[in-house]
């Protein structure tokens, strides 16, 4: 900040203080001034003078606290001394003008406007005056226009301040009003951002530890009296456990930062020979290309029958029904309902008890996608679970998100059913008509 800011933004910051010591400054100079203006005036007009100058110079120490206060008192003081018929001009009568400016650039806008309809009129006032004394009405119609001209100048001069300090309030409360802006539109990404985190880890972590479980329970079981199916049991544990953490990586990915460029290799390092014969990675040649980070797709709705899969080598009677013609998705919806299945596949196997039987419902209409997860096990009557309800909330959550529908409840008849409908763009009309697809049917 420059010398002339600190100045200014300290007189800012202490304006009555700054306001008293001017005003006291200018009294030094008015009062005496004014005395000797009246020297050769009889005693009591030299007194009325100086009684003029002390109440037109004290006011203006508030001039810029209370400005509309002090342009009052100092108006009521100049007429005053007009309607006294002492002489009607001295130096104190400018004080007018600065009362006129301060109350145009700190006060109200029906301040200011009075100020200057008080201004024009003493103008006129003063001239009438002028020239009934003198006889002559030439010099007061001079001396009214000089006046409201130096009024008018005072005017116009406080009014491009005014305008320049109101702008300038408005950039700096509209740049704290941004930063306010800027900082709840950071704290709510961040909230946005930290929910989806925990409703992914949700599904990978809920859906693959219940396989696993369940999984485990049955190769103990299994053990002593079908090796064979023991074994099956941990291949599956093993492969749902790889699958888990490969989503876990692929998820906490995007929490790291970007890979930067490639270090250079170390003096032992190998080097390895490039189409052409040309060495990538050694002096002289080209270097080597930076490590690619180890990303995946995101799963859509095709590995819904490989989460099927998963479920079946379970031990859990599944069945996978297709209907209608798929076409592709927009971004984000066929994980929308890959993840709604898992949560749903994953709430079987933690509440619908032994044996259940499960129907998985795949339904593409001309304008959504219906997916229904159903059962006749006594995941309805069910109490207890690990209590956070995150499962079926954040399933609400990624259906709202897309602008679907999700109901989850008892099934006529027994078990429980979970139903998300998911909104499609309407298919333009100059795309190729496909047949409809019978319905088609997976089961264990």
């Amino acid at each position: 900040m420059r010398w002339w800011e600190r100045v200014g933004a300290w007189d800012v910051s202490h304006r009555a203080a700054v306001d008293a010591l001017g005003a006291a400054l200018l009294a030094l100079v008015v009062v005496p001034s004014s005395a000797a203006f009246a020297s050769t005036t009889p005693a009591q007009g030299s007194t009325v003078l100086v009684l003029v100058a002390l109440g037109m110079v004290v006011p203006l120490a508030w001039r810029r606290t209370r400005p509309a206060a002090s342009a009052a008192t100092v108006y009521s003081v100049a007429l005053l001394h007009m309607l006294a018929g002492v002489p009607m001009v001295q130096p104190a009568d400018l004080l007018v003008l600065v009362a006129l400016y301060s109350v145009t650039v700190h006060g109200p806008v029906w301040a200011y406007r009075t100020a200057i309809t008080g201004a024009l009129v003493g103008a006129g006032l003063l001239g009438a005056v002028l020239g009934l004394i003198d006889g002559d009405p030439a010099s007061g119609v001079a001396s009214s226009f000089v006046v409201a001209l130096l009024a008018v100048s005072v005017f116009a001069f406080a009014l491009v301040r005014r305008s320049r300090r109101e702008s300038i309030d408005n950039l700096v409360d509209r740049a704290r009003r941004l930063e306010i802006e800027r900082d709840q539109q950071a704290q709510i990404a961040t909230a946005a951002e930290r929910t989806r985190i925990a409703r992914e880890m949700h599904d990978i972590v809920a859906h693959s530890l219940s396989v696993i479980i369940a999984q485990a329970d049955g190769g103990r079981y299994a053990a002593a009296s079908d090796p064979a199916a023991a074994t099956r049991s941990l291949t599956t544990i093993s492969e749902t456990g790889r699958a888990a953490l490969a989503d876990m990586r692929r998820l906490l990915g995007v929490l790291r930062p970007e890979i930067g460029a490639a270090q250079a290799p170390s003096a032992g390092a190998a080097r390895t020979a490039g189409p052409g014969g040309v060495v990538v990675g050694g002096p002289g040649g080209p270097p080597a290309p930076p490590p690619v980070a180890d990303l995946a797709p995101q799963p859509a709705v095709d590995d819904i029958a490989h989460l099927v899969e998963q479920v079946r080598a379970s031990g859990v009677r599944i069945s996978l029904v297709r209907m209608g013609q798929d076409r592709p998705l927009p971004p984000g919806t066929g994980l929308t309902v890959y993840r709604i299945c898992q949560e749903s596949l994953t709430n079987v196997l933690k509440h619908a008890g032994p044996g259940p039987t499960v129907t998985v419902l795949l339904q593409w209409t001309t304008s959504s996608l219906v997916l229904e997860v159903s059962d006749d096990g006594r995941g309805a009557a069910a109490q207890g679970g690990d209590g956070a309800g995150q499962g079926v909330l954040g399933m609400r959550e990624r259906a709202a998100m897309l602008g679907g529908t999700l109901a989850v409840g008892p099934r006529p008849g027994g078990g429980f059913r979970v139903r998300a409908e998911i909104p499609l763009p309407t298919r333009s009309p100059h795309a190729p008509q496909h047949a409809g697809t019978p319905a088609t049917e997976e089961t264990a």
